[in-house]
């Protein structure tokens, strides 16, 4: 029932917009002993909510407890654990990489076959934007490390629910 590789979980939290929300949230995963992968925040269609998507890894159980405490802190609207099957999960990521005379048509080439985009172009560095789920972007900075990665930003998951279901 989870998107789970070695115990990882995908969870959506629909919270109050107000200062102390995301540490309280945190907080509960902490005191777990659960380790946060990545943590994604922002404004909801309507100001006033945020939504969180957490990437986190430990035990199902210590999660189900987690989630029945976060859906009964008073800022949090709802909070649930979501699957492959049930919602469709994305990040995007940067990667900025070298560039030389002699690789640039190979790294061309590999930013095509992942269908991601370069973003910037110098003479000695090429930034590029992919988007899609966790697998796709692993194995496009696992092309891209023969060449030289100078640095990657990663944006974390994000998750939204299928059809008329709620995130």
């Amino acid at each position: 029932m989870s998107i789970q590789v070695d115990n990882i979980h995908t969870i959506s939290l629909h919270v109050a917009n107000k200062p102390g929300v995301l540490l309280r949230i945190t907080l509960m995963f902490a005191r777990r002993g659960y380790n946060i992968e990545s943590l994604v925040v922002s404004s909801a269609l309507d100001g006033k909510f945020s939504r969180m998507t957490i990437t986190a890894q430990g035990a199902p159980e210590t999660l189900d407890q987690i989630i029945r405490q976060a859906n009964k802190l008073i800022d949090v609207v709802h909070a649930s654990e979501h699957n492959d099957e049930e919602a469709i999960a994305k990040e995007m990521v940067l990667i900025k990489v070298k560039l030389s005379k002699t690789n640039k048509n190979e790294i061309l080439q590999v930013i095509d076959h992942f269908k991601a985009q370069s973003v910037d172009l110098t003479q000695k560095s090429a930034i590029i934007q992919a988007v899609g789920d966790s697998d796709r972007i692993d194995a496009l900075i696992d092309m891209l490390k023969d060449y030289g990665i100078i640095e990657t930003v990663r944006s974390g998951k994000l998750v939204m629910a299928r059809g008329d279901q709620s995130t």
